[in-house]
């Protein structure tokens, strides 16, 4: 049986593969074992090789919540324009967005804008409050109107200098402790939900020329990385997506665009 987390795996396969198609091949199933999608899964070849009853059980069961600014569009955009990038994706990957419709992946992109804490913006992990994605999450989820819910994802703008180790990492694992699988709020009693959450992690995107050092992309993308690793989460390696070229070198002085000097030019995925 693919179970729900597999299913979630998927989604992230695909929202890293839209990142960077560059040729098809219908082959051997390629995508790596492990919780963790980054370069190694932006391509169209692991996108052509997912197996159909995959993508057709990510389609029917997830409903997914999405939160970002402006850098986190490259997912959703991506996910968006999938369907119509080459013959029969329409319907392999179909997807609606805040209409949900049997058959088409049921994503609500900006899904959590209106329930921020009072005053305060929740507009992506860190604008401008870095804990506050935490109570806006939770009274998305307690809404008796988004019961379906079964996936959210946050998105970063810069992750830059924001402290990942003190609030992000405890954040979502507070999250994960009352709205994932045996979590404290799951269940059928007064304030609890049935549906339980599985919660997908995101690094943040490259800087042009300032990626490496305290408090910088890499070195953020790394500690996060390492805990989704070790907890066995799942987590959409932004970061390692835009500083890999489609032959899978790395550029470490990379931009969010595709742009490095060492490259020469942009190497866009």
């Amino acid at each position: 049986m693919i179970k729900l987390k597999h299913t979630c795996w998927i989604l992230m396969v695909v929202a890293a593969t839209v990142a960077g198609c560059e040729k098809e091949d219908e082959g051997e199933y390629l995508v790596p074992e492990g919780t963790i999608a980054s370069y190694q899964v932006a391509t169209e070849e692991v996108l052509r090789s997912i197996p159909s009853e995959y993508i057709e059980k990510a389609r029917n069961e997830l409903h997914v919540a999405y939160q970002h600014t402006s850098h986190g569009t490259h997912v959703s955009y991506g996910l968006f324009g999938l369907p119509a990038y080459k013959s029969g994706d329409e319907t392999r990957f179909a997807i609606t967005n805040n209409n949900p419709q049997t058959g088409k992946l049921d994503f609500r992109d900006y899904a959590l804008d209106d329930y921020g804490p009072e005053a305060i913006d929740a507009a992506d992990l860190g604008n401008p409050n870095e804990t506050a994605f935490i109570e806006a999450t939770r009274n998305y989820l307690d809404d008796p109107a988004n019961a379906e819910i079964n996936v959210v994802m946050w998105s970063w703008c810069s992750i830059t200098d924001h402290r990942v180790t003190e609030n992000y990492l405890p954040g979502m694992q507070t999250l994960i402790d009352e709205y994932g699988e045996g979590g404290s709020k799951i269940g059928t009693g007064a304030g609890q939900r049935e549906n339980p959450v599985v919660f997908i992690f995101m690094t943040g995107h490259a800087e042009p020329n300032n990626n490496i050092g305290p408090g910088k992309p890499k070195n953020q993308a790394d500690t996060i990385i390492g805990y989704c690793t070790a907890k066995g989460y799942y987590c959409l390696d932004y970061y390692g997506i835009d500083t890999h070229d489609m032959d899978g070198n790395y550029w470490e002085d990379a931009g969010d665009n595709g742009d490095s000097e060492d490259y020469g030019g942009e190497f866009l995925r």
